[in-house]
């Protein structure tokens, strides 16, 4: 379907039915198996947060059919929506899942949507609760709400953002409807259903970063999205034009669409290879990650020990120091959206990876210390230049005097322009699962990943993912 006359969700429903594997671009199966490994260490690392031990928990307590593993619990099986509920808010628990990328300078850099986790853990759900699903079913599945997601993304507006919304629990309820929807075979009527649903499910908004209710956008997200697609499988009804009209979910939650941009429609370029996604090199918003490289070239290059800084000062635009928005971190979630905190752990530690964002890591005296010499200002100059870009600069004085400066690469470590190369990516699985995963599993889930559209049931991924050692 095409033309001004289509609504966005019909041409949504004509993509989703007639997609098949064979239409997937060697290139999106090429950077979607990225994506999932990148998925499913985050999954193993979140399962060890506090966060997710209270989830685990209510879900053991509520109970119900055994549709898909629990994730942290062993052999035990729960609702599908519950178990995605888990894995979800386990995907994003650390900040440090995949972003969209945009080539629009309209939208804040950074700020769209973290495609990958709704619709895998959707489609890892339902194909369990579908008694398994092959790896070229659940590779479509994961590429096509990927796909939709990101073109919603794409095409909302950026006031969406502007208003509070955090994209990854609102967008990501259709990127896991999708997911779920391809699975259980919808099409026509039931299939926009799904999308109307999922319209009314979707919410998170940004007043909660910093806070477990975060990842858990995430969380509800692909919940929502599979409850939205189970629901309309049984018949449930909704308005079959969810996403369009005065009342449908661009003009309330971002007011309105790009029309001009619609004309792409979906799966005639893949948002997955043009303009890509950003694999995260750090757990933290993405809006950091430049300024934290600059902060390591620069420690790096002047071989700086930590007694050796006086102050440090941050210069930057308001689309980083405004969502960015805590001025000192006293724990790890905090600290994903602190500034003084991210470049203290690199001026302490050279990195910043699972083992820094803990609580006592951040609420140390060292860490507390160096963050109180950190001031962040915004400069106007950057301010000026637009937020299509990051940019930042870094005033570094140490105690003998010297004042160096350090300007943030505009080029993402991770995103297209500089990627992760397959081995950095297999390191940072690593990194996430240690401790949690064996040497033996680890490699065992990065060379089933490798060729995962060759399994007869892609969904044992779910029982290699799950954290040894734990209870059942």
């Amino acid at each position: 379907m095409s033309g001004t006359t289509t609504s966005v969700t019909e041409r949504a429903v004509a993509f989703i039915e007639r997609v098949g594997f064979d239409d997937l671009p060697d290139e999106a199966l090429r950077i979607g198996r990225r994506c999932v490994l990148d998925g499913l260490g985050l999954f193993v690392a979140g399962a060890a947060e506090e966060s997710l031990r209270i989830l685990i928990e209510e879900a053991r307590e509520q109970g119900g059919r055994a549709d898909a593993l629990l994730l942290g619990a062993g052999d035990l099986k729960v609702p599908a929506p519950m178990a995605a509920r888990v894995l979800g808010t386990a995907g994003h628990a650390h900040d440090w899942d995949d972003t969209q990328v945009s080539r629009d300078p309209r939208h804040q850099y950074g700020l769209l949507t973290h495609p990958t986790i709704p619709p895998l853990v959707a489609a890892l759900a339902v194909g369990q609760r579908q008694g398994g699903a092959s790896g070229r079913d659940l590779m479509l599945a994961f590429l096509a709400g990927f796909e939709v997601e990101s073109k919603i993304s794409e095409w909302m507006l950026p006031e969406h953002y502007r208003r509070g919304f955090h994209s990854s629990g609102t967008v990501g309820t259709f990127g896991a409807a999708v997911a779920a929807a391809k699975l259980l075979g919808l099409t026509g009527e039931r299939l926009a259903c799904a999308l109307g649903i999922a319209a009314s499910m979707a919410s998170g908004i940004r007043v909660n970063f910093g806070t477990m209710t975060k990842p858990l956008h995430v969380g509800r997200a692909a919940e929502n999205g599979v409850t939205a697609a189970l629901l309309a499988a049984r018949g449930f009804t909704a308005d079959p034009n969810g996403l369009d009209g005065p009342w449908g979910f661009f003009s309330v939650h971002g007011a309105g669409l790009s029309e001009d941009k619609t004309t792409e429609g979906f799966g005639n370029t893949w948002s997955i290879v043009e303009p890509g996604v950003s694999i995260k090199p750090y757990p933290s918003g993405i809006l950091t990650h430049q300024s934290m490289d600059a902060m390591l070239r620069l420690v790096r290059e002047h071989d700086l020990a930590p007694e050796q800084i006086e102050k440090i000062a941050f210069f930057a635009g308001g689309n980083i120091l405004k969502p960015i928005r805590y001025p000192i971190a006293s724990n790890h979630l905090e600290a994903k959206f602190c500034m003084p905190a991210l470049l203290a752990m690199i001026v302490l530690r050279r990195q910043a990876g699972r083992l820094e964002f803990s609580d006592a890591f951040v609420a140390s005296d060292a860490m507390q210390t160096m963050q109180r010499r950190i001031r962040t200002e915004i400069d106007p100059a950057i301010e000026t230049q637009g937020t299509d870009r990051i940019r930042s600069r870094i005033e570094l004085t140490t105690r003998d005097g010297r004042r160096l400066v350090a300007w943030a690469d505009e080029r993402y470590r991770g995103g297209p322009d500089n990627p992760m190369s397959d081995a950095d990516l297999e390191a940072k699985f690593r990194a996430c699962t240690d401790g949690l995963l064996d040497e033996a599993r680890q490699a065992g889930i990065i060379e089933t990943v490798q060729r995962v559209e060759t399994l007869a049931d892609a969904t044992r991924l779910a029982e290699l993912i799950q954290p040894q050692g734990a209870a059942r």
